[in-house]
């Protein structure tokens, strides 16, 4: 006879509620908590306490579980209730950066089996104690190429050590003797962040974000001991070093730093009373949001950009296109081509400011059209925009190269040219191996799905045994793929 399981109280509190809802799930897929953990990656001692309140649920965890058991973000709205709900005690383990993600996708579900992917660690349990330390690593999972949240302990035990060394850095403050001799700090910063921009596009987030990350502590730091004017230029600057981590974190498939940094981006940007700055981090919200699967909530954050964008500005340009694409995610083509309509004469007479969306041109316009025409079915039209674009790109934007050519290949494919967009998600294949962008795998995983029904076809085949060796390879060794 089996083990009675223990009686819930879902009336004694939200998190009570919360995890009595999380049985019910179970329950009702027939799994056990041993098949339930092994599922969602998650240790099998936690998911009981976790349905007993008798241990803090973080908010991935919800997310992870939620998708494990297809309970339609019953469990993640569950979640943000009982935050709401529950006493600010700290019984919960919510950090700022978790509470941010509005439903962020933490694609890490249904993974029984990771292939050459630390298979062996994946046996192991997981302790949840561990989730700060992780690294965000892409695989093939059930025929997808999904991104998966790996505990730098269980790397560590697959023989990954240079990856989790590579990708998860100790990050740690100046001594206060440096602090002290520092010229400018401000100038300092300012610098090292222009030069990890140029940096980025040719060797990709994945390698800068460590160095980032270590320098943006240092600022934090540094500003925590200014005070007045000082103080208030460095947390200008250390605004757009969050607002910059976060698109890196987003760029290497890690949603939840993502969201993380982008927040307190925007909280700080609100402290210093910029308001062109504020309007920057919004429309980069609505873009994390779309890129996360949020149209809805991404228009929103469009509309509310461009409500705090200068009338005649660049940002406001910036806000629109973002709102456009959010339409034809939603598809509203029609709202959507008149949106675009709107960017080009609101860029036609926007100012020249120097600072924000310099990069603004009509050629960035039509290639963003283009994503959306891709979005809207209209192929034809967003494989040859997508074509022009990369013959215009310098050599030097090599990751955008990357993104451009899997979105081109998912438009050619889109068209029933088959072939050629084997032959060119091959070129960006490489490129994701180099720079290990998530935007470039998760373009080459929709490319991938396209191309399944015509694996008999020139180069089909070829392009996925490549995918698949690039995804199970760790980003700082290169791979060798089948087919060039």
């Amino acid at each position: 006879m089996g083990q009675q399981p223990n009686e819930l109280t879902p009336g004694a509190g939200p998190w009570h509620r919360w995890g009595y809802e999380l049985r019910q799930f179970r329950e009702a897929r027939r799994l056990s908590q041993r098949a339930l953990a092994r599922k969602a990656l998650i240790d099998r001692s936690h998911l009981g306490r976790f349905e007993r309140a008798e241990r803090p649920v973080p908010r991935h965890a919800a997310v992870v579980l939620d998708q494990a058991l297809d309970a339609a973000d019953a469990l993640v709205r569950g979640w943000d209730e009982a935050a709401l709900q529950a006493p600010q005690d700290g019984s919960v383990i919510a950090s700022r950066a978790e509470t941010a993600t509005h439903g962020a996708n933490v694609r890490s579900h249904g993974a029984n089996s990771m292939g050459p992917l630390a298979a062996k660690g994946f046996e192991q349990a997981v302790s949840l104690g561990d989730d700060a330390d992780t690294v965000v690593v892409p695989a093939r999972i059930q025929g997808r190429i999904l991104f998966v949240p790996v505990p730098r302990r269980v790397v560590l035990a697959s023989g990954l050590a240079g990856l989790a060394a590579t990708t998860v850095p100790a990050t740690t403050a100046m001594a206060d003797t440096e602090l002290a001799t520092m010229g400018s700090p401000f100038e300092h910063f300012a610098q090292l962040r222009r030069v990890i921009i140029q940096t980025d596009n040719l060797i990709g987030p994945r390698h800068v974000l460590p160095a980032l990350q270590q320098h943006l502590a240092s600022l934090s730091a540094r500003r925590r001991a200014a005070r007045g004017v000082d103080a208030m230029q460095l947390l200008a600057l250390e605004t757009r070093y969050e607002e910059l981590a976060g698109w890196f974190a987003q760029d290497i498939g890690d949603e939840r730093s993502a969201h993380g940094h982008t927040a307190k981006a925007l909280d700080a940007s609100h402290i210093t009373g910029d308001s062109d700055l504020t309007a920057y981090i919004l429309a980069r919200k609505a873009q994390l949001a779309l890129d996360t699967g949020h149209p809805a909530d991404a228009f929103g954050l469009a509309t509310a950009a461009r409500r705090t964008a200068r009338p005649g500005s660049r940002l406001e340009v910036i806000a629109v296109l973002h709102e456009a694409h959010a339409h034809a995610v939603l598809g509203e083509g029609r709202e959507a081509h008149r949106a675009y309509e709107t960017a080009l004469a609101l860029l036609g007479r926007a100012d020249s400011d120097g600072v924000w969306g310099s990069w603004l041109d009509t050629a960035y316009v039509n290639t963003a059209r283009a994503r959306s025409l891709a979005a809207l079915g209209a192929y034809e039209q967003a494989a040859a925009d997508f074509d022009n674009a990369i013959a215009m790109l310098p050599p030097a934007y090599r990751r955008d190269r990357g993104v451009y050519l899997a979105r081109a290949a998912r438009a050619h494919a889109g068209t029933g040219n088959m072939s050629l967009a084997a032959r060119i998600g091959a070129q960006a294949v490489g490129i994701a191996a180099e720079t290990g962008s998530a935007r470039i795998f998760h373009q080459l995983d929709h490319l991938d799905q396209a191309l399944a029904p015509a694996s008999g076809e020139d180069g089909v085949a070829e392009f996925r045994a490549s995918l698949t060796v690039s995804s199970c390879t760790p980003p700082d060794r290169p791979a060798r793929t089948v087919w060039r």
